[in-house]
This record gives structure tokens, sequence and C-alpha cells, in this order.
């Protein structure tokens, strides 16, 4: 038994291919699909057709629909040869076909596939694009399931089966999470026919057309700035290359180490401040070190960009089982148990070599950083306080040590663990010790500047003002800030 697949075309029956056409032609029956496509009222009208949206009426989901389809489709084809038509072009688009396609292969049906024009060709014919420019297509039904939508913002997309204005608002929502609302795109409807429409509209509001239907296709331009990971990365690549800059082609892995690192502190001042756009302009600046520092490990064969995003990509749906396995948790506390234990199940397999439970802290990290790393780990190791109050009674016992040492390197050891305790005392509380150091320096700092204005509108000497003068101005200082918006 042989199963044929033919396509119809975009919409008018004169886009049927001849192949297609002369099939149909000397057949007795044909199943479709669907019969609410243009071109099935201008078949063959001696064709017996059977179709199946009566599946589609009595369906909750489109996987419900196609699965019925196609398991119709093969039990037909097990019984004698059949023509099975589908709109615009058997590849583009049809997820019976791959099923049935499947399927047959399991049940010893041959299968015999005949091309037709999609929906594709007609529609950059009205908008007058060329296909070979980086053009990307994708189904808006699977592409409105995602929560970030998996596209380069560089290059043109063109979506099909925007078949409703639910569907297109679902979709707008998505594709706002990269594009902006002002951007200008486009509405295809019955791309192909006479009657085609091109609406062009502003990203926010695509949805508001009352001409949507299942003939409905999408078309989004490229950005008008770059702003796709693929063009940042060719362009580190350029700076690196013979013809690019000095600068960039001589730096090592190792020479980029403390611009890093720079780079981070700077996105940490950005949230300490809550600057939301300068925020977004030092992200820029540490991705940029990212890329740069994958581009020359790719230079050296190490490893490329591909391998470190697929890396983290894995990795992240590895360690959390409880949103893509069948694992429960209800807290963030079981979730930071699961994790620890899942790094130990990877590394189960790897060479034994005896390990701290500490090891894996950077040593580079500031030290009251390192300090709550490593109380956090010795914590869920089971050594740490039964509760709070050891924490308290520990930093007045070093209180009191640091009181009575007698030289400076008593005094510098007692003072360390006095800091040290002090980032035990902050893990308890749940506090980040950096941040809350951070956020004292910043307030210090803005009192501190409060008193030297005071001093200069009120022509006072800081030299001639006693320690007592200026804690008043200090609490004149805290007041004045505490009220300003």
């Amino acid at each position: 038994m042989t199963i044929t697949i033919v396509g119809l075309g975009p919409g008018d029956a004169g886009l049927i291919t001849r192949q297609v056409w002369h099939l149909l032609s000397a057949a007795d029956a044909v199943y479709l699909r669907t019969a609410r496509h243009p071109a099935v009222a201008e078949l063959p009208p001696h064709l017996v057709r059977h179709t199946f949206d009566g599946i589609y009426q009595s369906s909750e989901h489109f996987d419900e629909v196609y699965r019925r389809i196609a398991a119709e489709v093969l039990r037909a084809g097990s019984q004698s040869d059949i023509i099975y038509a589908v709109p615009g072009d058997p590849h583009i688009g049809e997820t019976t076909v791959a099923a049935i396609a499947r399927g047959a292969a399991e049940a010893g049906i041959s299968i015999r596939i005949l091309p037709g024009i999609s929906f594709i060709e007609p529609t950059l014919s009205a908008l007058g694009v060329d296909g070979l420019d980086g053009l990307q297509l994708f189904d808006a039904i699977e592409l409105s399931a995602l929560l970030y939508p998996s596209i380069n913002p560089d290059v043109p997309v063109l979506l099909g089966q925007v078949y409703s204005r639910f569907l297109a608002g679902e979709l707008k929502l998505v594709l706002l999470n990269l594009y902006p609302p002002n951007h200008r795109v486009a509405l295809v409807h019955l791309a192909g026919q006479n009657e085609q429409i091109v609406e062009w509209f502003a990203l926010h509001e695509f949805d508001r057309s009352a001409r949507i239907d299942h003939l409905t296709s999408l078309y989004i331009p490229a950005l008008p700035i770059k702003a796709g990971l693929a063009n940042l990365a060719e362009t580190v690549a350029t700076l690196r290359s013979p013809g690019g800059c000095p600068w960039d082609q001589e730096q090592t892995p190792q020479s980029m180490r403390g611009g890093f690192l720079e780079e981070a502190y700077e996105v940490l001042a950005a949230l300490d401040a809550d600057d939301r756009d300068n925020l977004r302009e030092e992200l820029g600046d540490l991705l940029y070190h990212i890329v740069m520092q994958t581009q020359m490990a790719s230079e050296a064969g190490d490893f490329t960009l591909t391998d470190v995003i697929a890396g983290i990509e894995a990795k992240l749906k590895r360690r959390h089982p409880h949103v893509w396995g069948d694992w429960q948790v209800s807290t963030s506390a079981e979730v930071l148990r699961n994790w620890e234990l899942l790094k130990e199940q990877e590394k189960a397999g790897q060479p034994t070599a005896v390990e701290s439970r500490l090891s894996g802290v950077p040593l580079i990290f500031p030290a009251l950083v390192r300090s709550q790393k490593i109380q956090s780990r010795a914590a869920r190791a089971g050594f740490d306080w039964p509760d709070i109050s050891g924490v308290y009674d520990k930093l007045e016992e070093e209180i009191n040590e640091l009181r009575t040492a007698a030289t400076d390197d008593e005094k510098r050891l007692e003072l360390g663990d006095i800091l040290f305790v002090v980032a035990n005392l902050a893990q308890w509380l749940g506090i980040e010790a950096e941040s809350a150091l951070r956020e004292a320096n910043n307030r210090f700092t803005a009192r501190f500047q409060q008193i030297e204005r005071f001093i200069t509108e009120r022509g006072l000497d800081w030299e001639t003002l006693s320690f007592s003068e200026l804690d008043a101005l200090w609490e004149e200082a805290k007041a004045t800030l505490a009220d300003s918006p």
C-alpha cells in the first residue's frame, strides 16, 4: 500500500503544481487535512473528498488533532492506496506529515511525497523580500508557547499559522521580550491570491487586525541596530582578527582578568544604586568580557561560545529536575539541597581525588564574599551553631579577645575572627554580607558628603570643628537624607 502526500499550494488552485494536478485528475478520491483552503473548491469535480475538519471541532488541542488525523490516514492507507492533501507544501508546517511518515515506516506502508508551493514564496513576493537574506521561519503556534523567543533579531523572521487574534495576542507577548513595542511588523493575508493584503503595524498592536485568520502570516523585519548574540560574537572576532584592533589582538585570557572583575563590580554598583540605564550598559560591558574570553578560547582550540552556552543550558536543566523533571520541592532550601546532591552525583563518575567540602570557593572572591560562601558550605555539612544565639555569643567572645589583644599581630588575628563571625551572622540572618557592607559604605559616603555641603553652605571651617560638632552635623545629615525622596 502507498500513501501519496501532496501539497495544494498556498491558496489559488492555479498555484497547484502540474504534477499534483495530473495526479488528482486521475484519482477517484482524496483525503484533505482541511477543506478550509481556497484551492479545494477548484479541485477536479469528480473527486470524492474526505476531510478531517470534524476532528478540529471535537478536539481541545492541536497535538490531539494532528495525532488523530495521522492515525486515520494510516488506517485508510493500510487498506488501499490513498492520496492525502495538505495546504501549501507537505514539508512546511505540516505536523501530520511527519507523524504519518513515522507511523508508515513502522507499519511497512510506502510513502510518496509530491511537493507544492508553500505560503513562503507568495508571502515573500507580496512583501518584496529576498528569502536568502537570512530569513528565519517559525510556526507561530509553537513560538507562542515559549517564554522567550528563539529568534535572532538581526535577521528577518516569517511566522506561519497566525490563525486567530487570540494566538496573535499570545505571540505578541512573547515577541515583546525581544523587540521594542514600536518595531514595525507586517501581517500578510491570503498570500498568493488576488485578494492578498499586507498590513503594517507597530508590534504592540498587530493583534488588533480584524483580518487575521488561518491564511495569515506575520513578517518581522530585522532590528535597525544589531542586537543578537551572534553579531556580538562576530564583532569581537573581528576585533581579534588581523585587520582588527591592536589592543584586542594583544590581549590574553590572563590580561583580561582585572577588567573582568572590574566590570563585575560595576554591575554590582549599578544594582546597589538601582540605576537601570547604567545596569544595562554595565551588563553589556561584562558580556563583552565573556564573549572575549570565549573567542580567545576558540582561537586556542579549547572551546567555543556554543560550548559555553550548551554547557550552562544543560546544567540548568539537569540541576532543576523540579522544573524539567518529576522531582517535587516546596521551598528554596529544598532546591539548594537538591542542587548539592546533584553536584555530588555528577562528580561520582569523575576521578576519585580527595576533595574538601570547601573546594570550589574561588580565592579571587572578595574576602567577605568568600567568608560567607565558606561558612555556607560548612553549614550545609552540619558544621554550624544549632541556633543564632551561639553566633551572638561567639561575636561577643571575639570582641572581648580583641580588647585584650596585646600585639599588632594578635589584634589583626582577632579582628579577622570578628569579621568572620559577622559573615556567619549575616548567613544566619539571610543577608548577603558583601551587599550589606557596600550599602553601608554608600550610606556613609552620602552622609559624609552632606556634612561637607553643610560646612560649605554655612561658611564653617572643617579644621576648627570639634568631634562633637561634627557628630551633631552627622546626625543632621542622617535626618536630612532620611527625609529626602
